[in-house]
């Protein structure tokens, strides 16, 4: 077998609570992430020796800044792996979105060299070595509803998540991730996440409950900043949806409906509203 082909997927975050600073300097998190079916088609080949990234995005670094390279860096030190690897990235996922998408790729090529090259290494092996490059990546080589603490990195799974439709808008800005939480102040939260109740509700599989209580406090920062998110937010609470909220540090806002027809319609309003390309009318997965 000499080449794989994934599907790397989107998520969400259905919570998302700081719960104050770490000693090593990340924040101490509590959330709930969840897969989306919008992804990236990840096709990794062996070749004889080195790296080689390719991307269907010509903004993206195909060197050591993209997080995918890294992996496969990462993957080939860790276990003295003889030979090399070439990677396709079909981008679908909005760059610097709070989707993780970077995460989920490099996620898919740390699964590919264990594949491709037959190391034998079990999920928590492989969410070990995911840890040393990035928060989410632990999340995304497991893709399973999940309840994450720590610095985001230790997973307690839930019950797959019900099907949701849900609608992801990411307006044209771009958010840095290590700004958000530099300018993260507690006092400045209205509203936390009902952590305990939320992962009961998706055990039991009530989507009344999960929807309405959706909330992030990193909305506190970036919607500061970026008025738009909070204006997206409200216009598809007026094209239907049960709830909205802003994933991760953002600036994708997401929308979750009770029929696929209210989200699609609300997909193309939000659209035309706002003048945005990457909108996407999804589920949960």
């Amino acid at each position: 077998m000499s080449e794989k082909v994934y599907k790397a997927y989107a998520k969400i975050n259905i919570t998302l609570d700081v719960l104050g600073k770490r000693d090593d300097g990340y924040h101490e998190l509590e959330m709930i992430m969840q897969n989306v079916d919008l992804y990236d088609v990840v096709t990794v080949k062996k070749r004889e020796g080195g790296i080689v990234l390719s991307s269907s995005r010509k903004d993206l670094p195909l060197d050591k800044g993209n997080i995918a390279y890294r992996a496969a860096e990462l993957m080939f030190e860790k276990y003295g792996v003889q030979g090399g690897i070439e990677i396709d990235i079909e981008k679908h996922i909005p760059v610097a979105a709070g989707l993780a998408g970077g995460s989920t790729d490099g996620a898919a090529v740390i699964k590919a060299v264990n594949d491709l090259y037959e190391l034998g290494l079990g999920e928590e092996e492989l969410k070990n070595c995911a840890s040393q490059i990035g928060s989410d990546i632990p999340y995304c080589v497991a893709g399973k509803t999940s309840l994450a603490t720590g610095r985001g990195t230790d997973l307690t799974y839930l019950a797959p998540m019900p099907k949701m439709y849900v609608v992801l808008a990411k307006p044209d800005i771009d958010v840095s991730t290590a700004f958000v939480y530099k300018n993260y102040k507690a006092e400045n939260v209205e509203k936390r996440p009902e952590t305990a109740r939320m992962v009961d509700a998706v055990n039991r599989g009530d989507t009344k409950t999960i929807a309405e209580g959706l909330c992030n406090v990193l909305e506190s920062v970036t919607t500061k900043h970026y008025p738009i998110i909070n204006e997206i937010k409200a216009k598809f609470i007026e094209c239907g949806a049960v709830n909205s909220l802003m994933s991760g540090s953002g600036p994708t806002v997401f929308a979750v409906f009770e029929e696929k027809e209210t989200a699609d319609k609300a997909a193309e309003e939000i659209k035309s509203i706002f003048g945005i390309e990457e909108v996407y009318s999804v589920t949960t997965v």
